[in-house]
């Protein structure tokens, strides 16, 4: 699809006229007009915006003329999965994982590379080829090279051992001594637990990337400990292997 099919139809799915959007972004009902009718294209803040207001890379505004890669694990991007900076613009060059509300997330590669390789290994791709691969591939990324130039100078890192310290200080029986918390997103580990109602409460937001890790219990008999924590909590739960049956141990408010 080109700009004016991509925008009349993120225009029409959210069900807004001509005269909605333009007022949503600051232009006239016959900018609008002229970008449907691909008389003309969105400059560069208007772009920034419409991303923001769709959800949707600027790459996906102008009809996808490039293959976009996370510049710092390699994974392909789809909008579903792009990371977003701080104003909730999406940021077509990270993953959710990488890169979350306009922090970086990872800052040692060996850890990115444990945490992908996992997600890498099949019958046709051994966890030694997976970690050749990321090995010669991921210091060719951008976030990679510019490192010193990206760096945080270590806060985010200060603020994941501050968060494992209060995890470790919990003292909950037959959980493993945390020692890493790693990039997850909502989606992927969502937990609803079971009210005595019968009703089930979300604790987690699909579009929110939190802080977690999951760990084999020291009772064993096949049941995890899953550990989640952002600014706001810390929940710790246990459930099966396949993530079945969970059960809330804590959600404590930080």
């Amino acid at each position: 699809m080109n700009t004016q099919t991509v925008i009349h139809k993120l225009r029409t799915d959210m069900g807004l006229s001509q005269d909605e959007l333009a007022e949503k972004v600051f232009v006239t009902r016959q900018a609008v007009s002229r970008w449907e009718n691909g008389d003309t294209v969105p400059n560069t803040e208007t772009l920034k915006l419409l991303s923001r207001l769709f959800n949707v890379s600027i790459n996906t505004l102008l009809g996808s003329p490039h293959e976009l890669i996370c510049q710092c694990c390699g994974m392909p991007l789809e909008d579903s999965i792009i990371g977003k900076d701080k104003d909730g613009t999406p940021n077509e060059h990270y993953c959710q994982w990488c890169y979350a509300d306009g922090t970086y997330t990872y800052s040692n590669m060996d850890d990115l590379i444990e945490v992908c390789v996992g997600n890498m290994v099949s019958d046709n791709f051994t966890e030694e080829q997976a970690r050749a691969y990321l090995k010669q591939a991921l210091p060719q990324l951008d976030y990679w090279k510019r490192y010193e130039e990206l760096s945080d100078n270590g806060q985010f890192e200060a603020f994941k051992k501050q968060l494992i310290d209060e995890i470790n200080g919990l003292h909950i029986e037959g959980l493993p001594h945390v020692e890493k918390l790693n990039a997850l997103v909502g989606s992927y580990v969502n937990l609803d637990y079971p009210l005595p109602s019968g009703m089930k409460a979300k604790f987690l937001n699909d579009k929110t990337t939190y802080l977690g890790n999951q760990l084999e219990s020291e009772f064993g008999g096949g049941r995890c400990f899953g550990v989640l924590a952002c600014m706001d909590f810390i929940l710790i739960c246990t459930y099966e292997e396949n993530g079945a049956n969970p059960e809330l141990l804590l959600y404590k408010k930080r």
